[in-house]
């Protein structure tokens, strides 16, 4: 197998997989397009962040930008973020296992260039005993 080919292969599935995915992942939290679901980890981070801001969520937090994403889905731009943080664990994944698959297979062969060396050799015997002594 090619060099290099797992870590395109973990680039590529990890930047998919973590925008086709976000929704469920804010959904499983708790970040749903009704509202911050009761009992949740969402609700959890939204009463902690209105502890520490006197009552109110702070617009622009993180609760909020999540809010955002549950209820409306990931803008262009969220999706980018998205994407490149899944495309670079999936390279940090991919590159692990290229490493692993080739520190257990033995290296390539040259077979054909071993062939043409005794090839070569025969050749060689051929002639010295061709020529005269």
């Amino acid at each position: 197998m090619k060099r290099g080919l797992f870590t395109i292969i973990g680039v590529t599935a990890g930047a998919v997989g973590t925008v086709a995915l976000a929704p469920v992942a804010l959904t499983m939290a708790g970040f749903t397009s009704a509202g911050i679901a009761a009992g949740s980890l969402a609700a959890s981070m939204m009463s902690s962040a209105a502890i520490a801001n006197g009552g109110g969520v702070a617009a622009g937090s993180l609760v909020a930008l999540l809010q955002s994403a549950g209820a409306a889905g990931l803008s262009a731009g969220a999706a980018a973020v998205v994407a490149s943080v899944g495309g670079a664990a999936g390279a940090v994944v991919g590159g692990a296992a290229d490493l692993l698959s080739h520190s257990k297979s033995p290296p390539p062969s040259d077979d054909e260039d071993d062939e043409e060396e005794e090839e070569e050799m025969m050749n060689l015997l051929t002639t010295k005993e061709l020529m005269p002594k």
